[in-house]
């Protein structure tokens, strides 16, 4: 079972233009350490409002700010750990078994996530307590 010491921020490669901005490439399984099946973004999150509060049994995720920023915070039932996520050539790797929460999130901020799996309501642990048993086994 994974635990936040296993969660890590991992650099995308970028490549700079003086003259037409920036760019950052993902591929699977070569900056990101697992297949996407699944991209999806946050936005608008009105100020105050925790996003996630739940974990997964098996998805793997990397978590992005590419505007604006946000905290995330990871607990695996015994330690936690915050990131805050404020680049948009780094990315939050969370795999599964971590209970995550986003908070704290700027004016305009987007958040992305890519994720190894398609959308499976039966993977989300969505209660705390629950998600405490899950750990124990």
């Amino acid at each position: 079972m994974f635990t936040v010491d296993d969660c890590r921020i991992i650099e995308l490669d970028r490549h700079h233009s003086q003259r037409k901005g920036d760019i950052c490439v993902v591929e699977n399984c070569k900056e990101v350490p697992f297949e996407i099946n699944r991209v999806y973004y946050l936005y608008d999150v009105p100020g105050g409002v925790d996003r996630g509060g739940h974990a997964h049994k098996s998805l793997y995720q990397l978590i992005m700010a590419v505007s604006g920023c946000f905290t995330v915070v990871l607990d695996d039932g015994g330690q936690r750990r915050s990131f805050v996520l404020n680049r948009p050539y780094k990315g939050l790797y969370v795999p599964p078994g971590i209970w995550r929460t986003l908070e704290d999130f700027s004016s305009g901020s987007v958040c992305l996530v890519l994720a190894s799996e398609r959308y499976d309501e039966e993977d989300y642990i969505r209660d705390f307590g629950d998600y405490l048993a899950f750990r124990r086994g």
